[in-house]
């Protein structure tokens, strides 16, 4: 136990050193290593290589549960330093009032914080739902984000609620993630400039109250594509790892709708249709690394695969993912540590799993996530 909290105190100290001084205000974007020679230095250069995972305790309101200190222990002692909380907002927002917040289902959010801060992990607080816009197949809004004022008003609202009862916890600790996954930009849907309006909205009205917290926006189509057009703003962004989807999300309903991918393979040397090869890995991880050149931080805020691609498959494809990554200093967050995507409990069929502390460990997977 000493050996684990004296580790512990280290990840959490290093962390902080490695952030030290970044501000998110006006004056953000100080470097979280020492320069490097040009030639040398890597593209992502902003933010610490944050390692970890997604939680999923508050990521629907059906279905939401207690935070589980055991994830938080686990995360540390394995190495890593990175939480990602996805939430909706309609877990403690009035059904019949977007205005009026209900606190206990905050106090869920405080234990995930605080057991961040114990344990050395960065937590970043992100809307999975918010007012307006859900990613999620059958998560209705009354009103649209993208172009209704009454939805960015209250999506404003819900993260000055946030601004204002965390302000004083330091970024290196905690950063606010603004919503998940907007859509791909059409001139008839949310469109790049929507998109954008809505981002400097919220990081004005954050600021007004904590200019020094730490805000990180998501890609376009879905996580895929970089904001360079924000770069201004000093925040972060964040990418994906699902790539290409017909690996990522090989008989995932909610992708695979009609069940119609073909079975994955990698490398595909043929390069067909469906499946891609290192090099188009390369190229599609390319534009955030040019993002990351201009002096953006840059974060893979999800990644990993679902437990029907075969483990082979997926364990192959991920490490070059994770490789390319590594190569541009992004770090990564695993969707998830708990369920189909996860290290832990994960169902597939084809693994032969480790007893762990009662639970079913992947560490075939654990062993390649820790590699980087």
């Amino acid at each position: 136990m000493a050996d684990n909290l004296s580790r512990r105190q280290f990840l959490h100290t290093t962390a902080a050193a490695a952030l030290a001084g970044l501000g998110t205000g006006q004056d953000a974007q100080a470097l979280a290593e020492p320069a490097a020679a040009p030639q040398s230095k890597p593209a992502q250069s902003v933010f610490p290589r944050w390692r970890g995972f997604n939680l999923l305790y508050l990521f629907t309101a059906d279905r939401y549960s207690r935070p589980v200190e055991d994830d938080f222990r686990w995360a540390s002692d394995w190495g890593f330093n990175f939480i990602r909380l996805p939430m909706s907002y309609r877990i403690w927002t009035d059904p019949g009032d977007v205005y009026k917040i209900q606190e206990q289902p905050f106090e869920r959010i405080d234990q995930v914080v605080a057991w961040g801060r114990t344990y050395g992990l960065h937590v970043s607080l992100n809307l999975h739902r918010g007012p307006g816009y859900c990613v999620n197949r059958g998560e209705t809004e009354p009103f649209d984000l993208w172009k209704d004022a009454a939805a960015l008003k209250a999506f404003a609202y819900h993260w000055e609620h946030f601004a204002r009862r965390y302000k004083g916890i330091s970024p290196q600790q905690l950063s606010f993630d603004l919503i998940n996954e907007p859509k791909n930009p059409s001139e008839d849907g949310m469109t790049r400039q929507d998109y954008e309006r809505v981002v400097r909205a919220t990081v004005q009205a954050i600021r007004a109250i904590d200019p020094e917290r730490l805000i990180v926006a998501d890609g376009v189509s879905w996580g895929t594509e970089p904001m360079p057009e924000l770069a201004d703003l000093k925040i972060g962004q964040s990418c994906r790892g699902y790539y290409p989807s017909a690996i990522s999300h090989y008989r995932a309903s909610w992708v695979d709708r009609d069940m119609s991918f073909p079975e994955p393979i990698w490398p595909d040397p043929q390069g067909t249709s469906h499946q891609k090869t290192r090099q188009s890995l390369e190229a599609h991880y390319a534009p955030w690394a040019a993002l990351a050149r201009q002096g953006v931080g840059v974060h893979c805020g999800e990644c990993g695969c679902f437990n029907r691609t075969p483990h082979p498959v997926f364990l192959a494809w991920f490490r070059d993912v994770l490789e390319i990554l590594t190569g541009h200093n992004i770090g990564y967050a695993l969707w998830e540590l708990r369920g189909s995507f996860g290290v832990v409990n994960s169902r597939r069929a084809d693994v032969e799993y480790a007893d762990f502390q009662g639970q079913k460990l992947d560490k075939k997977l654990l062993d390649l996530l820790r590699e980087f």
